[in-house]
C-alpha cells in the first residue's frame, strides 16, 4: 500500500516542482500536539496558502493520507479522513484519526512536498484503565489504624493517584503508591492509605491522566463505631465492678475466717478452762470428803473390824442352844420381885456362853 501511495504521489510531486506551471505555495501554520483517550478521535490541522496543490499526512514517518486541491482526500484506510476549511488567509486541512489506538502515538507530520517543507506535532494516546477499592464500607473503632487499598489496572501511562477525605486532599505522606508493568504496554498502580479515623468520613481515591477531563475516582465510607467506645466504657465499668466485688468478697472472706478462728479459739479456751474448773471442783470435793472422814474418825474413834455383835456371835457359835421363847405381853411380874427373879436366870446363861467361847469385846479408840 505504501508503494501504491508513492506511485500516486510521485507524479504529483514532480508536478509541484514545475515552476513554469506556477505551483509555488507554503505552509502557513502547522499542527499542534494532541493527547486523546484510546478509542476517541484525534484531530490535527495544517494551514496552507490559497494556491496549494497537494498535502501529505504522515504518522511516525509513514504516509496515511494524501489530499489534493483537485481530487480531495486520497487514502487507503477509513480510520484517517480529512476536512477542509477555507478562509481569507488560506486553506486549513484537518486530519481526523478515528478510534485512536495506543500504537498511533508518536509524530504526526504534514508535508506539501515543496522544497521539503513540512510541519509536525506529537500525538499521545492514553488508556483509561479501571480503578476500585475492595471495600465500599469499612467500620472502625476508636484508636484503630486501618489500611485502605486503591488499585488501578490497565492504564497508559501510569496514573497519578491522590486521596481525598471529605473534599480535602490528604497529605502524600499518608499513602504509598506502587507501580508495575502490565501487558500490552499498560501499567498498574497500587496505592495504600494508612490512617486512624476519629469520625465517620468519606475517602476518595483519584486516578488522573492528561487525556481525562476529570480524574477517575473510587470511594469508601469509613464508619466510626461510637458504640465501641460505649461498649469499652461499659466493659471498663463492668471490669471495675468485678474488681470491687472481688475485693469486697475477699475482705469479707478474710473477716469471716478471722471470726471463725476466734470462735474456735475461744471455745477451746472455755472448754479447757471448764475442764480445769471441773478438775478443781473434783479435787476440792475429794479434799472435803477426806476431811469429813477424818473428822468422823476423830469423833467416833477407829472401828474394830474384828468385833462381832453379841447376838450374832451367840447365834453362830451356839446353834445347839435354843433361844428362849418370847415373853408374852400378858405376863406380869410384881414389881418388887422383878429384879430378884431375873438375876438368877440371866447370869447362868452368860456364864455358860462364856465357857463355850471367849467373848469378843468391841473397842473404840479415840484419837
Amino acid at each position: 500500500m505504501g508503494r501504491f501511495q508513492k506511485f500516486i504521489l510521485l507524479p504529483l510531486f514532480f508536478t509541484a516542482l514545475l515552476p513554469g506551471l506556477g505551483f509555488c505555495y507554503s505552509i502557513i501554520q502547522g499542527p499542534t500536539n494532541a493527547t486523546v483517550l484510546a478509542g476517541s478521535e484525534a484531530r490535527f490541522s495544517c494551514t496552507v496558502s490559497l494556491d496549494w496543490v497537494i498535502l501529505i499526512w504522515l504518522s511516525n514517518g509513514s504516509p496515511v493520507l494524501t489530499v489534493t486541491s483537485a481530487q480531495g482526500a486520497i487514502g487507503s484506510s477509513d480510520r484517517f479522513t480529512s476536512q477542509n476549511y477555507t478562509s481569507s488567509n488560506g486553506v486549513t486541512l484537518e486530519l481526523i484519526i478515528h478510534n485512536a489506538q495506543l500504537s498511533d502515538s508518536g509524530k504526526i507530520e504534514c508535508s506539501i512536498q515543496q522544497f521539503g517543507e513540512s510541519r509536525f506535532a506529537f500525538l499521545s494516546v492514553q488508556v483509561n484503565g479501571s480503578l476500585f477499592i475492595k471495600n465500599s464500607t469499612l467500620t472502625v473503632k476508636e484508636n484503630q489504624t486501618v489500611e485502605i487499598v486503591c488499585e488501578a489496572l490497565g492504564w497508559a501511562p501510569v496514573p497519578d493517584i491522590t486521596w481525598m477525605t471529605n473534599d480535602s486532599f490528604i497529605d502524600k505522606s499518608s499513602y504509598v503508591t506502587q507501580e508495575s508493568q502490565g501487558s500490552n504496554g499498560l501499567h498498574n498502580a497500587l496505592s495504600i492509605l494508612t490512617l486512624t479515623p476519629t469520625d465517620t468520613e468519606i475517602l476518595t481515591c483519584l486516578a488522573d491522566i492528561e487525556a481525562l477531563p476529570n480524574p477517575q475516582n473510587a470511594t469508601v465510607a469509613v464508619i466510626f463505631d461510637s458504640s465501641a467506645i460505649e461498649n469499652a466504657y461499659s466493659e471498663d465499668n463492668k471490669n471495675t465492678w468485678v474488681v470491687v466485688v472481688a475485693v469486697v468478697l475477699s475482705f469479707l472472706g478474710v473477716v469471716l475466717l478471722i471470726v471463725i478462728i476466734a470462735v474456735i479459739v475461744r471455745y477451746c479456751c472455755l472448754k479447757k478452762k471448764g475442764s480445769a474448773y471441773q478438775d478443781e471442783i473434783r479435787k476440792v470435793s475429794a479434799e472435803k470428803k477426806k476431811a469429813g472422814d477424818l473428822e468422823n474418825r476423830q469423833r467416833h474413834g477407829s472401828e474394830n473390824q474384828g468385833y462381832i455383835p453379841e447376838e450374832r456371835w451367840n447365834t453362830e457359835q451356839t446353834p445347839g442352844i435354843a433361844s428362849l421363847p418370847p415373853m408374852s405381853s400378858k405376863f406380869t411380874v410384881p414389881a418388887a420381885n422383878l429384879y430378884a427373879s431375873s438375876v438368877p436366870k440371866v447370869r447362868p446363861q452368860r456364864r455358860t456362853e462364856y465357857l463355850l467361847s471367849p467373848k469378843k469385846i468391841r473397842n473404840v479408840t479415840l484419837v
